[in-house]
């Protein structure tokens, strides 16, 4: 059975306890990180999964909280032998920079280094990135401070459905990426520009009208600020959950 884990759920500012945002999408065929922070091996194999049975990952947007583990994370897997080509979606002006910022590595010298192979996404709502025996994933541009994209991931065995918001200000493109879906995961990190508070992902739960929510990129440690479950359900009468890092959801 398809599953969601997620590897971390705080705000760029992270705790002991809870790493910057990132997750993967675990199927049979195809294991997916949606982007990549810290130290990704670890963070992986402390969820039980093998960094080697990675296929693809998805990077939202060209900031250090959702990029700065890839170039750990590839050098390791070519260091540690890996053959098998690795996957890279996001939109052209997210994988430009990671293609530069790469190039600072000169990692087009590493030797026998596997295939990587980047896939350019228009910016465009509902397109399409991949589909596997498991489910099938689409992402929307949302509206933050640089290009970013939101994903709705669709589960072929149960029908169920998955939103995710990323780092999004509230705006009618999130509605449409989650009508309807089972479960949404909407950042919460606080009303500021390119931002959410979770009121504001209350109302967008209830606008699109899922069945449940579940806070992510919100405050953690000592930035931690009032109960904002309770915020949310101000907006949202729904099922409401924080994100925790490495709960599994199963699909």
């Amino acid at each position: 059975m398809a599953k969601v884990i997620i590897l971390g759920a705080s705000n760029a500012i992270p705790t002991k306890e809870s790493e910057n945002t990132h997750m993967v999408i675990v199927g049979a065929e195809r294991t997916v990180l949606v982007d990549s922070v810290s130290n990704p091996i670890l963070r992986l194999e402390h969820a039980g999964l093998d960094f080697n049975e990675l296929t693809d990952i998805i990077v939202t947007h060209f900031h250090p909280d959702h990029v700065s583990g890839i170039p750990l994370l590839l050098m390791d897997m070519w260091l540690m032998g890996r053959q098998k080509p690795l996957n890279i979606y996001g939109l052209h002006y997210t994988l430009d920079r990671l293609e530069d910022l790469m190039g600072f590595y000169n990692w087009s010298e590493w030797p026998e280094f596997f295939p990587v192979v980047f896939y350019r996404l228009p910016t465009k709502e509902m397109t399409h990135v991949l589909t596997c025996p498991e489910f099938s994933i689409n992402a929307s541009p949302v509206r933050h401070m640089i290009p970013n994209i939101g994903l709705r991931i669709e589960f072929t065995e149960s029908k169920k459905v998955m939103a995710y918001s990323c780092d999004t200000e509230p705006c009618d493109e999130v509605v449409r990426l989650s009508a309807g879906a089972d479960v949404l995961i909407h950042e919460a990190t606080g009303e500021a520009p390119g931002h959410s508070s979770a009121i504001q992902a209350g109302e967008i739960a209830t606008n699109a009208e899922v069945g449940r929510l579940f806070l992510i990129h919100y405050p953690t440690g000592r930035f931690k600020r009032g109960d904002i479950v309770a915020e949310a359900s101000k907006a949202y009468h729904g099922e409401i959950a924080l994100a925790k890092d490495f709960m599994k959801l199963e699909f």
